[in-house]
């Protein structure tokens, strides 16, 4: 089954491409995740506007993402997120697969992780000091 994908923004190659490179990946890499394909197959899938969805599912596993994340992935939101993570904070990093999957509730579970993480850490420092 093929999605239909109208305009530029919706062109499901360049949203692979966006989303390989914002996590980390190498075409090469990319390739070998998908079985081996090749770095120039992963170039021509790169360059396709529409994909089929069960390809789209197999690339998003490939990439750490979901399908649903992968076909909504928008450069802007995550310009946007990460500005707005830095805004007033001294962060030096961030994790991009919160912000490529589903932001909000993804976002809300790696801070409520984090902070527990930094409970525990504050209460084995107590402890040890005593």
């Amino acid at each position: 089954m093929k999605n239909n994908f109208e305009n530029a923004s919706s062109h499901i190659g360049r949203k692979i491409e966006k989303v390989r490179v914002l996590r980390g990946f190498t075409q090469s890499e990319l390739g070998e995740r998908l079985g081996g394909i090749s770095k120039q197959a992963i170039s021509k899938l790169e360059q396709t506007e529409v994909i089929d969805d069960d390809r789209i599912e197999e690339v998003a596993k490939a990439l750490g993402v979901t399908p649903s994340g992968l076909k909504k992935f928008n450069e802007e939101s995550v310009l946007y997120a990460t500005a707005n993570f830095y805004e007033g904070s001294h962060s030096v990093n961030t994790n991009i697969n919160t912000i490529v999957n589903d932001p909000i509730e993804k976002i809300i579970e790696f801070y409520e992780k984090r902070l527990q993480d930094l409970r525990n850490e504050i209460i084995a420092t107590l402890k040890d000091k005593k």
